[in-house]
């Protein structure tokens, strides 16, 4: 099965997931992107599954309908209360974008308040640095590799040790130099 296949059922997924929360909400479209800080247009293309979901959109959607973030991504409730435990190379994988890799680390643990991913990012990946920005705050920390940020018209080179935190409202896109970086991201909604 291709990543791009199970990106797109992914995606899908949480789309349905997103209009089923809607519809039990009883609201309009418009009612619901009113509600989350988004146009009704970009409310449809995230129900249709038409675009990547931004990570910092399910969050808020999350904490707007007081449903976990783990049920929004993969159909699941989180059952732990007291810790969750992740091994090395485990997590959950996270599809939800072409440019780089994320698992998250703590999916199973319920009331998370933040959002802990393993993230790689792969050389040569999104060229054209096309950028996102979401609510919130982020911290990365790099564990191998350099890493070169591009935030807000400025560039930041980080690598193994350093670590950056902003506000990611700001258009940010993430560059590995001369190999693959491995990185520890925290999304602060």
């Amino acid at each position: 099965m291709s990543e791009d296949f199970e990106l797109n059922t992914q995606v899908s997924e949480i789309a349905r997931r997103i209009r089923e929360l809607r519809d039990l909400s009883d609201m309009t479209l418009a009612e619901m992107a009113q509600m989350c800080g988004v146009s009704e247009d970009e409310m449809s293309t995230y129900e249709g599954g038409e675009v990547d979901i931004p990570i910092s959109f399910l969050i808020k959607l999350s904490e707007k309908f007081h449903v976990d973030m783990t049920e929004m991504i993969t159909g699941e409730s989180p059952r732990l209360t007291t810790y969750a435990l992740t091994r090395h190379g485990k997590g959950v994988k996270v599809l939800r974008r072409k440019h780089y890799e994320y698992k998250n680390l703590a999916y199973n643990f319920i009331g998370r308040k933040v959002e802990p991913l393993d993230v790689i990012v792969p050389l040569g990946i999104n060229p054209e640095f096309v950028p996102s920005s979401h609510d919130g705050h982020e911290f990365d920390y790099v564990l191998e590799g350099t890493l070169r940020l591009h935030i807000a018209g400025k560039q930041v080179t980080l690598g193994p040790g350093d670590s950056i935190y902003y506000d990611s409202h700001n258009p940010h896109a993430l560059e590995a130099v001369g190999g693959d970086v491995h990185m520890l991201a925290i999304v602060i909604p």
